[in-house]
This record gives C-alpha cells, sequence and structure tokens, in this order.
C-alpha cells in the first residue's frame, strides 16, 4: 500500500532539514522531529483519549506548529482533523461541532469565551487547552524517540479522509467538504509539475487553517517534496514585505487584496525580493496595473483558480503570460479532465460561456453527512463548480462569474465579476462588487459599490462615463453607491448578502 507518511520518509533522508518553523514564536520542526513527534502523540492520542482511524480531531486556534504534527499523526492512522472557523459566531461554531462529532476538541484560550455556551460542547468526550498540547510538545522533544508504526492509510485513495474542511454558508450552513488524502497526493503532484517546486523551496503560510489554501496551496505540496515553511498568524503588509528577505523565501501564494496592500507600503521601494522566483495568486483576476508594478520588482505573477472541494490547485497561467492573458486562470492542471456545459449538459465551443465541470483524482467524494449535498454537486463522475467560464481559442479559461451571483437584465445574462473587473482598471477604484436589484423596466439591473482610492475623486458620473462604450448598455450598472470598505463575510469574501441589504436602503 502506498501511503502519504511524507515525514517518515523525509526522516530518512533530511531529518534535520527544518520543514515548519512559527514565526511569532521561533518554535521549528526539522522533518526527523515531526516524524518523532507524530509517533508520541499516536500514542497519547490512541492511550489517553481512545482514539482510531476514522475518528475526528476538531481545533480552534490559530496557525501553530501542532496542526502540522497532528497532520502527520493523520498521515499514519486515518484520525480525521477537522479545523474550526475562529471567526464564526458561538451559534456557528455550535453546528460544526455538533455536525463533526469530534472525540477531541482542542481551544486555544483566546477562543474559551466563544466556546464557553456552545451546547454541542457538552457532546464531545475530551476538549482540552491548546497550551497543554504545546506542553506535551516540548515534553516529548526531551525524551528519546520511539520505533516507527504500521501505516494504517492509504495514500493515493479516497478510501480515507484526512480533512473535513468547512465551506462558508451563505443562505445555509456550511458544508464539510471531505479533504482525502489521495487528493492530498494528487494535488500536490499537480501543483509541483506546474510550479516546479523542488525540496530547495522556502514559502510563508499565513492563510487562516479552516481554509484548503491554508493546507493545500503550498503547504501539503511543500512536506510532500521536503521543502521549508514559514507559518504565520495573519497578514501584515509590511512585515511580509521584511520576512521575504529575512527568511530568503522563493515562493509566496496570496490574493490580489493583499499584493495590492504590500505595493502600496513604504516599505515596497525598499524591499529586496531577488530570490522570489514567482507569486502564485488566487480568488478573483489580477488587475494589470498591479501585476507590472509586481513585474517592475523583477517579482514574476502567476494566477490560478481552485476551490474546496476541487484540488485546490486547478488551473495556472504561466508567468509569462500574466499580460498578454489578462484575467484567464490559465489552463487546468495535470490530472484533471475539464468541460464546459450549457445549462442542458451540452459542451459548449470556444469563447461560449458554460460552466466548469471537473473530474479527477483530486475531486472530493463528498460532503461529510450530506448525500443530498453531494449528490447534486456531483453527477454522472462530474464535480459541478457553479462558475461560468469562456475557453479562448488557445485553450485559456477565463472565469466570467458564479451562477448564482448573474442577474437577468432585459432577458440578457450579466455576469458581475466581468464589469468588476472593467472598474477595478480605473485609477479612482481600489474595490467594488456589484450585484442584482429588481427593476421595474428590465427585471433587474446592476447595483454597483465601490470603495474609493485614497486621495482620488470619483461620481456617478465618472463611472457611467468609463463604462459607456466597453460595455454592452444593459452590462452598466444603473446605480452607484460608494461605501468606506465592501462588507466580507467570515472566510473574508465580498459579503453579497449584505451588500443586498445596503441595497435595500439605497435604491
Amino acid at each position: 500500500m502506498i501511503t502519504n507518511d511524507w515525514a517518515r520518509q523525509w526522516a530518512k533522508y533530511s531529518a534535520e532539514k527544518v520543514a515548519v518553523e512559527e514565526f511569532e514564536t521561533g518554535r521549528s520542526l526539522t522533518y526527523g522531529m515531526l516524524n518523532d513527534l507524530a509517533l508520541k502523540y499516536i500514542d497519547l492520542l490512541t492511550s489517553t483519549y481512545g482514539l482510531g482511524k476514522g475518528d475526528r480531531i476538531a481545533m480552534l486556534a490559530e496557525n501553530c506548529l501542532e496542526y502540522i504534527i497532528l497532520l502527520s499523526v493523520a498521515q499514519k492512522t486515518g484520525i480525521i482533523l477537522v479545523p474550526l472557523n475562529y471567526r464564526l459566531t458561538s451559534r456557528e461554531i455550535d453546528f460544526l461541532i455538533g455536525d463533526s462529532e469530534p472525540v477531541l476538541l482542542i481551544t486555544e484560550s483566546q477562543f474559551f469565551d466563544k466556546i464557553r455556551e456552545v451546547p454541542a460542547l457538552s457532546d464531545v468526550k475530551y476538549h482540552i487547552d491548546l497550551k497543554d498540547l504545546q506542553e506535551k510538545t516540548a515534553q516529548f522533544m526531551a525524551e528519546p524517540p520511539v520505533d516507527e508504526k504500521d501505516v494504517l492509510v492509504s495514500g493515493t485513495t479516497h478510501a480515507d479522509t484526512a480533512l473535513i474542511i468547512y465551506t462558508s454558508g451563505t443562505t445555509a450552513f456550511p458544508k464539510g467538504s471531505l479533504y482525502t488524502h489521495g487528493m492530498m497526493f494528487w494535488n500536490s503532484l499537480n501543483t509541483q509539475l506546474r510550479l516546479d517546486i523542488t525540496s530547495a523551496d522556502r514559502s510563508v503560510n499565513l492563510a487562516p487553517p479552516f481554509h484548503t489554501g491554508n493546507w493545500n496551496v503550498l503547504l501539503t505540496p511543500f512536506l510532500h517534496h521536503g521543502a521549508y515553511t514559514l507559518i504565520m498568524k495573519s497578514f501584515d503588509a509590511d512585515k511580509l514585505l521584511e520576512v521575504l528577505d529575512k527568511y530568503k523565501l522563493t515562493l509566496f501564494w496570496a490574493v490580489p487584496t493583499m499584493l495590492k496592500m504590500m505595493a502600496d507600503s513604504p516599505l515596497f521601494e525598499l524591499a529586496d525580493l531577488h530570490r522570489i522566483r514567482y507569486f502564485v495568486v488566487g480568488g478573483e483576476a489580477m488587475p494589470v496595473p498591479l501585476i507590472e508594478r509586481w513585474h517592475g520588482k523583477n517579482v514574476p505573477i502567476r494566477q490560478g483558480y481552485g476551490l474546496t472541494e476541487v484540488g485546490p490547485n486547478v488551473t495556472s497561467l504561466n508567468h509569462q503570460d500574466a499580460i498578454r492573458k489578462a484575467g484567464s486562470i490559465g489552463k487546468e492542471n495535470f490530472y484533471y479532465r475539464a468541460k464546459l456545459v450549457d445549462e442542458n449538459g451540452n459542451e459548449v465551443g470556444p469563447n461560449e460561456l458554460g460552466e466548469l465541470l471537473l473530474s479527477g483524482p483530486t475531486v472530493t467524494p463528498g460532503y461529510w453527512r450530506n448525500e443530498e449535498a453531494t449528490e447534486a454537486t456531483i453527477r454522472d463522475g462530474w464535480f459541478h463548480t457553479g462558475d461560468i467560464m469562456r475557453r479562448d481559442e488557445e485553450g485559456f479559461l477565463f472565469v466570467m462569474d458564479r451562477i448564482k451571483n448573474m442577474y437577468i437584465s432585459g432577458a440578457e445574462n450579466v455576469y458581475p465579476a466581468e464589469v468588476e473587473y472593467l472598474l477595478r482598471s480605473h485609477p479612482a477604484v481600489d474595490s467594488v462588487a456589484i450585484i442584482g436589484v429588481p427593476d421595474e423596466k428590465w427585471g433587474e439591473s446592476g447595483m454597483a459599490f465601490i470603495v474609493k482610492r485614497a486621495g482620488h475623486e470619483l461620481s456617478e458620473k465618472d463611472v457611467l462615463t468609463f463604462c459607456e462604450g466597453k460595455l454592452a448598455k444593459y452590462k452598466i450598472p444603473k446605480h452607484i453607491v460608494f461605501l468606506t470598505e465592501l462588507p466580507k463575510n467570515d472566510a473574508g469574501k465580498i459579503d453579497r448578502l449584505q451588500l443586498r441589504k445596503i441595497s435595500e436602503s439605497n435604491k
């Protein structure tokens, strides 16, 4: 049986090499230490807490080494790790705990108040403080190594689940996406093949641990390839510019908003980034002026696309094409089948709009205890992403929008992302989001919520004039609302439900 016991393998080859390091504390683990600590944790978890294959450990904490140790435990035993979203309310966390039914819950002290009144806590057999676990880590590090154990997990198939990652809900509670050891293996191969990852690479990971990006954009591929990862608890533009140089990092993944904040930092011009091979960017299309600014610092931009349930590293756009194919997410990575289909399931032609469907070994087998959601999303072996795209004559994919964000104006489909992308290119626009609102004449029309760039003036007339000649008339927003900032949900994405509430008072 082929396994994903990566710590065990790298402990054989590079036991003294640092695998992960905590920025805030300086704590670090070599591959040899990571493997040995995982083995000692297995003894603790099985003997003290009675955990076995398929049991869940839930964790409510910011980034720390213990997450990495428990991932290695999962790779050896089949115990499932459930990272909980600490940005949620107590009510929402109660749902996650009740749904995942962990045997053990680990909570960082700063989140005790959130967990104290959670009814589902009474059904959790063991609840411990992260601080106690960190003390156990220090104790284990001072003890002699222990013997290897047999691995119980298949590393290349969907037979065993490694993580349950809850996707953010909008109108309902989150769904627990099953992330298997096989998905982790094939995602790592896809990532390495397209990003040329080697054991010499070094990166920083600062996404929250309840996001798949934290685990699977670069961290798990780096663990698979014996590379180095610095973990940080949060994003700070100034601090990160210093970290990129100080820690001799070679790769970094981010969303455009982060790179914009870094480019606007007073430290940007002074930053020495000569070791960076490129930045990996996802989440949304990166504006050309921002790409050019980073290219001016000799930092190439590699854009891509992914989902919690698939990959997440689904596509990649070579940095050589960043300007030529601006707005594109590139082409699908190695081990994928992808197609665009219309509402009847028929494949569409070049430059025609269709929903992206994906198939391959990185697609989730489904949602935790949610057959209805699984059957609605995975049909005939294809995962329905809900994303509307087009593929140009050269095979490059462009995200047009989410199906659920589309609105119909005068019998014409309007995809807000297309209009938002254009408006973000205006020098006075800092950020923008568009929703469809009721319109007596056209059924629906667009309402644009715009945050102005500091020091710039912008009027409703300016916005409409800018759109004229660049967009079909039915795509031009009819209503313009200026905000100081766009509302975000717990996942850090634009909260369109909140925008809809704001729209009701601005019509």
